[in-house]
């Protein structure tokens, strides 16, 4: 186990120091594979629905464990299964995306009008940018975090299917 200490943004924007233990990940900081960036997510998420998957975007900030813990040993993996999942960090103030409006904005911005407030955030979208599962808000303890994970893709499936 080793201890990693980040800086986390709260809901009014201060910043807190907290210590998390989690298992040593073997590649270093350096080496991190990101999730694809969004630049429309309007195209995303229609082509994800499409084949009856909903957009997974998760909203991470850099050096956070938790995000790291969810791309690594969940979401990367089930990118191979066919979920289409993005990423993006709260704090980006320099690059734009599409959002479902087809309006240019930062991944900040995205991410204030969300309500976003906590890292790791996961969210299950449909082609219109409606939710369809409620979001996955932090990490509070890893064990049970894929079964969470795969509740929350089932409800984002199911309406996504009800809805065809």
């Amino acid at each position: 186990m080793i201890e990693r200490r980040v800086f986390i943004l709260n809901a009014t924007n201060t910043v807190a120091l907290c210590a998390y233990s989690l298992p040593a990940i073997a590649q270093n900081d350096t080496q991190k594979p990101l999730l694809p960036w969004p630049a429309d997510l309007r195209q995303a998420a229609a082509q994800a629905n499409a084949h009856g998957e909903p957009l997974v975007l998760m909203v991470s900030l850099p050096g956070c464990p938790w995000c790291e813990l969810l791309r690594r040993n969940y979401l990367i993996p089930m990118q191979s299964e066919g979920v289409a999942a993005y990423e993006f960090m709260i704090n980006e103030r320099s690059r734009t995306l599409l959002d479902f409006k087809a309006q240019r904005i930062t991944p900040s911005a995205f991410s204030a009008a969300l309500k976003v407030t906590n890292t790791p955030t996961l969210l299950f979208f449909d082609k219109a940018g409606q939710e369809l599962a409620p979001r996955i808000e932090g990490v509070a303890s890893a064990d049970f975090l894929g079964a969470i994970l795969d509740e929350r893709l089932a409800t984002a499936r199911a309406r996504l299917k009800a809805a065809r």
